[in-house]
């Protein structure tokens, strides 16, 4: 099975919030439903999806899906860049030379509130307690071994049968591999793409220049 039919099938988006979400938001602003878009974006940001963070950052910059407010777009890039992410840097800081100086005091008062429910030490734990309800629901043997099951999935395709195995591997339920290969994700879309395309962040407490 390969990762992409994983990734999109049915069975897995139910366990990863971040990512179903991730998906709505995107297929909802594609579709021209801004502001469906910014309600799915900021139910990903609980799950510590920081794609998802950067998009409704840049939904608030643009004024799409509800006003503009550019104190709240620096507010949710700088959590995106959390992680130290480079174009996402890049990204908050050309918010915050583009700020007056109300909108940046904004953001330093402001900012506090939105990292304490939405910053990695709150949304990575919701994330992980669902990826451990996930892996409940294996049906294998007494020790949890899949190997050599098949399972029916679903997706925008259609279902299908897969190797459970493929399904249930490391790095898409164990939280310690998950994140390094989510960190992974976060470089390869910079590495393509060097923009933000959809997604928001944020995290505070900046002092004014």
């Amino acid at each position: 099975m390969r990762a992409r039919e994983v990734l999109s099938s049915d069975a897995f988006l139910v366990s990863h919030p971040d990512m179903r979400y991730r998906q709505l938001g995107h297929r909802a602003q594609a579709e021209g439903r801004m502001e469906q878009a910014r309600s799915y974006y900021q139910l990903a940001a609980r799950y510590a999806d920081k794609l998802s963070q950067a998009a409704l950052a840049e939904m608030w910059w643009k004024g799409q899906g509800g006003p503009t407010d550019r104190a709240m777009a620096y507010i949710w890039m700088d959590l995106a860049a959390e992680r130290g992410t480079p174009y996402l840097l890049y990204q908050r800081e050309r918010y915050w030379a583009e700020l007056d100086a109300a909108d940046r005091a904004r953001a330093v008062n402001e900012g506090g509130a939105v990292y304490a429910e939405y910053g990695d030490p709150s949304s990575k734990p919701r994330l992980e307690r669902e990826l451990r309800t996930g892996l409940k629901r294996v049906s294998g043997s007494r020790t949890g071994s899949v190997a050599r099951m098949e399972m029916m999935v679903r997706d925008p395709r259609g279902a299908r049968k897969v190797d459970a195995d493929a399904f249930y591997q490391a790095e898409y339920w164990e939280p310690t591999k998950y994140w390094e290969w989510k960190t992974a994700e976060l470089k390869r879309i910079g590495h393509v793409k060097g923009t933000v395309d959809v997604g928001p962040a944020t995290r505070v407490a900046r002092p004014a220049d």
